[in-house]
């Protein structure tokens, strides 16, 4: 491993511990204080006001990282495009939310407009002016590809907008979604050293500003990352997955996101066609085991040990040779 692997990650890291005193007590003093939902756990009662779009320091901190070595590894900015992209899809929906006071933020077809804009701009990148192509890696099947031919437009549609929505619903936690995301972020940089692919700088910068933001986001959380940050974070983990040809990877190692947005799912049409019933305690499901009686730290634990075997299962999955 060299430099150029370990240094985004400290210097992003760096980044993200000095970028967030400095933030945090400005997103209180302009008062970007979480709402909690009425109908949520009642324990999470207590954290209305906490300071949140604490994503801008993530993002900020990546950016500013990949910036330094965007020159020599120009594969770093279809992923930073795709990054930047979604979380400014996510800011201008938290601050609708908290400074305009609309509680549900942007309307769905104006979040899903800039959703399917960006991948759009994205997929036409790989197809056009990248050698990336049309296959994909499939788990555990000896280096073998799967040719997507017409069907890949359509698959990345659906990864990218599924993966995005995934890491926004499994943020309802402290903690949560940054400590998913960056054992999520390393087992991308793992893959993207071992194939020489060119962005591993950005792969390892996420890691280190999710450990730095993390310092301020385990519970009791002093800053949230808002959808500033969640959707930024799905959009990196779908993109960088595409440029390394291992969408189908993020079945397992994104399996977290896929469960979080699946609960919803289900809780909602069961709801509809029941006339009422839910299956689960809440949805996302998080919060179903949280009303179960588990404590929140448990519930980020668990999550996160699970996301940590999965992502060696799936290193398993791509050495098979």
């Amino acid at each position: 491993m060299d430099l150029n692997t370990i240094m985004p990650t400290i210097i992003s890291f760096i980044i993200a511990v000095i970028l967030s005193p400095i933030l945090i007590p400005y997103l209180k003093k302009f008062k970007f204080g979480q709402q909690i939902r009425d109908d949520g756990p009642e324990s999470h009662l207590k954290k209305s006001g906490t300071p949140t779009m604490g994503g801008i320091i993530i993002v900020l901190s990546v950016t500013i990282t990949s910036l330094i070595y965007i020159k020599d590894y120009k594969e770093i900015s279809p992923v930073l495009f795709v990054t930047i992209g979604f979380a400014i899809i996510g800011f201008l929906d938290d601050y609708i939310k908290i400074i305009m006071k609309r509680s549900l933020g942007l309307k769905a077809w104006q979040k899903l407009t800039g959703q399917i804009l960006i991948t759009a701009i994205f997929g036409y990148y790989i197809l056009n002016y990248s050698d990336i192509g049309t296959q994909v890696l499939i788990p555990f099947a000896k280096g073998n590809t799967l040719e997507l031919s017409f069907m890949f437009i359509p698959f990345l549609f659906i990864v990218m907008l599924g993966t995005v929505n995934g890491a926004n619903f499994t943020d309802g936690l402290d903690g949560l979604a940054s400590s998913v995301t960056v054992l999520i972020a390393t087992f991308l940089t793992v893959v993207a050293i071992a194939t020489k692919n060119g962005i591993s700088p950005i792969t390892s910068a996420v890691a280190g500003s999710l450990l730095g933001f993390l310092l301020y986001n385990i519970y009791p959380a002093k800053v949230f990352m808002g959808d500033t940050g969640s959707l930024a974070l799905g959009g990196f983990v779908a993109a960088s997955a595409f440029m390394l040809k291992i969408p189908l990877f993020l079945v397992i190692v994104a399996l977290i996101y896929m469960i979080e947005v699946l609960s919803v799912i289900i809780q909602v049409g069961y709801f509809k066609i029941s006339g009422g019933k839910r299956i689960f305690k809440m949805a996302p499901i998080h919060h179903h085991f949280e009303l179960l009686g588990w404590e929140e730290t448990r519930v980020v634990a668990v999550f996160s040990v699970i996301t940590a075997i999965l992502c060696i299962i799936a290193l398993m999955g791509i050495s098979i040779s």
